[in-house]
């Protein structure tokens, strides 16, 4: 039985408490929160733009903590689970890695690259798995484009479109900080930034385009250059003033004998499928798998599933590598020095 704390009863906190309850082999056993009206299971006041509300609990079996060090002390975890805001990933991960935990760390790694390679050689130090929530390769329709992709069925990968643009979040007043939760860059396109990395490799150069929102990037389309030059990947991500569409999200991935195509939305209030999974072959065909679950939270659980069959294994898992988060920030940051400076900016060089 794998042990769990969760650090963190915010939205994701829940989202991951609900999660493991549909997990054999794993128990969250602790938890560490400050807000002692929600520590005690009042929930009610947590939400989020996915899942179900927040409810009354009853965390009577599960072991309170105010005070992360006392929760890190705690002998019988194997595992911390860090849902807390971006800036508190870097430290508390390398915390609980100390403490001779395992870690499991809502995205992105950290604010800043540098503090991901902190954590990733931390782990290493410790002898214990870092594993970072990037949890997009884990929905259907991406886990479907990274296996066709893998699986070489189609041929090779020539490239793709990326898309992920959100409503001003009016409701989160720390969104542009670059020191607490980064803007769109960071929180948004951070997603397509790891996805990309984890199938075409890492890029050598980026030019991006777009808007500024002081220190941050607001809006803005991004060129990777990889060294195969027809290899042709594009991204645009960001934040725009339109509020009635909340979210959007698709892609367009073209390999040597198909392009499969995906593109959702939320208009005013409501999921819009305006493309479902589709798969254009060479020959002609349109095909359109299906999916086996249309609700976020089973990515959730697909994914925490993975990092606690990790954790059993003491194997790393591939998706959910802290290197290749680390890798997926460094990609963020320099996009965002080639939007600055509108210029071409080479990966890896500072």
């Amino acid at each position: 039985m794998i042990r769990v704390g969760i650090a963190g009863l915010g939205f994701m906190g829940m989202i991951h408490y609900l999660a493991y309850q549909k997990i054999k082999g794993v128990k969250v056993a602790a938890m560490c929160e400050q807000d002692r009206t929600r520590l005690g299971g009042d929930w009610r006041t947590i939400k989020g733009n996915f899942g179900p509300a927040g409810t009354m609990m009853d965390l009577s079996s599960v072991a309170k903590y105010e005070q992360l060090e006392e929760m890190l002390a705690d002998k019988s975890l194997d595992m911390i689970d860090i849902c807390l805001p971006p800036a508190a990933h870097a430290p508390v991960a390398i915390a609980a890695l100390k403490a001779g935990k395992h870690v499991f760390c809502e995205k992105p790694i950290a604010l800043k690259a540098g503090d991901g390679v902190r954590m990733v050689k931390a782990a290493d130090t410790a002898g214990k798995l870092l594993m970072i929530g990037q949890v997009l390769p884990f929905f259907p329709e991406y886990a479907f484009a990274h296996q066709a992709i893998k699986s070489g069925k189609y041929g090779k990968l020539l490239g793709g479109n990326f898309k992920r643009v959100i409503s001003d979040p009016l409701w989160l007043k720390n969104f542009y900080d670059p020191d607490k939760v980064g803007g769109p860059m960071l929180d948004l396109h951070v997603h397509d930034a790891h996805f990309i990395r984890l199938v075409c490799g890492m890029p050598r150069a980026v030019f991006t385009t777009g808007r500024m929102r002081g220190d941050v990037a607001e809006y803005f389309t991004s060129q990777f250059l990889f060294d195969d030059p027809s290899l042709v990947v594009t991204a645009t991500s960001g934040v725009i003033q339109q509020q009635g569409r909340a979210f959007c999200a698709a892609y367009e991935i073209q390999l040597e004998k198909a392009t499969v195509l995906y593109d959702f939305s939320v208009l005013d209030g409501q999921p819009v499928l305006a493309t479902p999974l589709t798969v254009l072959t060479a020959k002609g065909k349109v095909e359109r798998p299906t999916m086996k679950s249309s609700d976020p939270v089973d990515s959730f659980v697909a994914e925490l599933t993975e990092a606690t069959r990790a954790v059993k294994s003491g194997e790393r898992s591939a998706l959910l590598d802290g290197e290749l988060a680390r890798d997926a920030v460094t990609l963020c940051e320099r996009q965002t020095v080639s939007l600055a400076k509108q210029k071409l900016v080479p990966v890896g060089v500072k």
